[in-house]
């Protein structure tokens, strides 16, 4: 234990010991960890790739499928779109890539952007970024693991009408082994990353080769049974909306990749090379898979079904059945879907803890558990995505009109801020720095061909945010369209609550308040017994002013309670109100505020509430919990204090 003298006042600093954690907690989230932990628990680029990538990564298992959903409105003949369509994504994906790695070296403390926004466009795009990303990582908490289990149900359909159950159970379980922390959950997670990534590499690549050698076959010619798509408008011709459409649909593919840039600070030194790096490798995968997946489904002549996904139809016909390569197939693919969930577990409770401690969500996510994790958010993330998929029967066709928007909007605003900050850069000085929040300005000599990128990264996901919006509106987009607004109302709500709160707390301009003189204690007894007693002793040492107030609506029991207290009360005057309607707490409050209102300007009111604590938890189902219901109504009395005396049962 150390003293430090600071003038009159002195601070005595030691450290203090965690409580002991109960064994099924140890076992479930591990033991307790240190501050000082926090560098140990950092990533390197391998393990990186599993925690941020599985989200970008797990898209390339659907986002196919959902441009065959799109063009199945023509029919079959209109599926060879699906090619340059996904050439178009592909060109996309590249832009976003260059782009966000400019914003990775720029912002090497994270936070993507929500920090971007934030020092280049200002506080309601700041917002704007963060209702976005918000509202994309709910929902690809939602979509990734119901295209997960799509993909179980898909090989054993007997589990179809439990696919809810199962959702939300890998919710709870992916949850679970979040709290554990980031690397720990990052090495559970790598294995199977790779094992996606082997697996489907295997499938393409076999698959092309049989193509080439002209023996890969289709899915009409095994005779697979696949129950088809049905949309609910057929059309007659191909019109630039359903191209536009599938587009957009297909466009989910590129969900995700913002994810390395918001969480830079989780990667080992030098955190923005290793970022940089992993997010490279993370859109060569991506890039390869898609299109790959794209060209084989159109060649084996893949059928769009909510039943039977297009990668249980590729993997089937190319490996002639459903045998262990097939189910080996089917069983990465599962998994990394599920583990895309595990991105959003990443990077949501990092991006509201920096909302949270900019004063725009509540404080308590900027806290981190025991596990040195932001617990708060992994856990709301979890509830709402659970009911998300409850309400939409974890249907993916029915989560994806909902899905994307927000993630475009973010990219867009990202990439804007970008190309604000190098316009900046290029007018300081060779000698001259400008520190912000998120990162420091200085003077680039390459900021022109800088700017151009993330300008033309800016104007392409406007486009197609616009595209995306127009074609889903009907769909659902309309949804995510009015609750991003409505989630920034509640952060700017938010934030005005603070700041009124910090104004009111403010010492700025403080004089000391008068002195206080007198306090008259109110002791609140429901009857006479030990835990009455034990707060009446207390009572006497805070003032000689003590009464003790009873309601009674009985006149038999208002008179055993004079007489006991004649007998226990040690001379303490005792008021009974009589209360003829039975109400307990209305007389009380009432009491209360009488005095208040006639108190001296140098009297505080202390109402003392003893409460008694029953040694299981379940034992307070048993009681009425008066005293709790009396707390509450006193709390937002000005010039009345309140004080709990716990008497606790053996």
């Amino acid at each position: 234990m150390q003293n430090i003298a600071h003038e009159k006042t002195t601070v005595m600093r030691h450290t203090v010991e965690p409580l002991p954690v109960p064994r099924w907690r140890r076992w479930l989230v591990g033991e307790v960890l240190s501050t000082a932990d926090a560098g140990h628990q950092t990533i390197g680029k391998l393990v990186g790739l599993a925690v941020f990538s599985s989200d970008a990564l797990s898209s390339s298992a659907y986002a196919t499928q959902e441009i065959l959903i799109i063009l199945a409105a023509v029919g079959s003949s209109a599926f060879h779109y699906a090619i340059p369509i996904s050439l178009a994504i592909c060109a996309l994906l590249l832009i976003v890539t260059l782009s966000y790695e400019q914003t990775i070296h720029a912002y090497p403390g994270g936070g993507g952007a929500y920090i971007v926004a934030r020092d280049n466009l200002g506080e309601r795009a700041a917002q704007t970024a963060g209702a976005a990303l918000l509202t994309d990582y709910v929902l690809t908490v939602a979509v990734s693991i119901s295209s997960g289990v799509a993909q179980i149900t898909s090989a054993y359909p007997q589990l179809y009408p439990y696919r809810v159950l199962l959702a939300v159970g890998t919710v709870v379980l992916i949850m679970t082994i979040n709290l554990r922390g980031v690397k720990e959950s990052g090495t559970i997670f790598a294995l199977p990353t790779y094992f996606f990534i082997a697996m489907m590499y295997t499938t393409v690549i076999y698959a092309l080769s049989r193509y080439a050698m002209g023996s890969l076959g289709s899915v009409q010619a095994m005779g697979l049974h696949v129950e088809p798509f049905q949309p609910k408008h057929m059309l007659t011709a191909v019109t630039p909306f359903l191209l536009l459409h599938a587009f957009s649909s297909g466009t989910a593919a590129l969900t995700g990749v913002e994810a390395i840039s918001n969480g830079i600070t989780a990667f080992r030194e030098p955190r923005s090379r290793n970022a940089g790096i992993t997010l490279l490798w993370m859109s060569g995968i991506l890039g390869t898979l898609f299109l790959m997946i794209s060209f084989l489904s159109v060649k084996i002549g893949a059928i769009p079904s909510e039943a039977v996904t297009v990668i249980s139809q590729l993997a089937e016909v190319t490996f002639h059945g459903r045998n262990l390569l097939y189910f080996g197939t089917i069983w990465a693919t599962t998994v990394i879907l599920l583990m895309g969930a595990n991105t959003a577990f990443a990077d949501f409770p990092r991006l509201a803890a920096l909302q949270a401690a900019d004063g725009y969500l509540p404080r308590q996510m900027t806290l981190k558990g025991s596990r040195l994790v932001f617990s708060w958010g992994i856990v709301i993330l979890a509830v709402v995505a659970s009911l998300l998929i409850i309400a939409f029967g974890a249907s993916v066709n029915g989560l994806i009109p909902l899905y994307a928007i927000g993630v475009f909007l973010s990219f867009t605003l990202s990439q804007a801020g970008m190309a604000r900050r190098w316009h900046r850069c290029g007018r300081l000085g060779p000698e001259e720095e400008v520190v912000e929040p998120g990162s420091t300005l200085r003077f680039d000599a390459k900021w022109r061909p800088k700017m151009v990128i993330n300008g033309v990264g800016s104007v392409a996901t406007f486009v197609v945010m616009l595209v995306f919006a127009w074609t889903k509106f009907s769909d659902g987009a309309w949804f995510v369209l009015l609750l991003v607004p409505t989630l920034i109302g509640c952060f700017m709500a938010i934030h005005a609550h603070y700041k009124d709160l910090g104004s009111q707390l403010s010492l700025n301009g403080y004089h000391s308040a008068p002195r206080l003189n007198r306090n008259r204690v109110i002791l609140m007894v429901s009857g006479v017994h030990r835990g009455s007693l034990a707060a009446l002793r207390y009572a006497r040492l805070l003032s000689h002013d003590v009464t003790a107030v009873h309601v009674s609506s009985d006149p038999a029991e208002e008179e055993l309670m004079r007489d006991r207290w004649d007998v226990y009360g040690e001379g303490v005057r005792l008021v009974v109100l009589h209360s003829p309607y039975r109400a307990l707490l209305a007389p009380l409050v009432r009491y209360v505020d009488n005095l208040a209102a006639n108190a001296l300007p140098n009297e505080v009111i202390t109402v003392i509430v003893p409460q008694f604590v029953p040694k299981r938890w379940w034992h307070h189902l048993l009681h009425m919990q008066t005293a709790t219901w009396l707390r509450l109504a006193l709390l937002s009395r000005p010039g009345v204090q309140i004080t709990d005396v716990p008497y606790q049962l053996r």
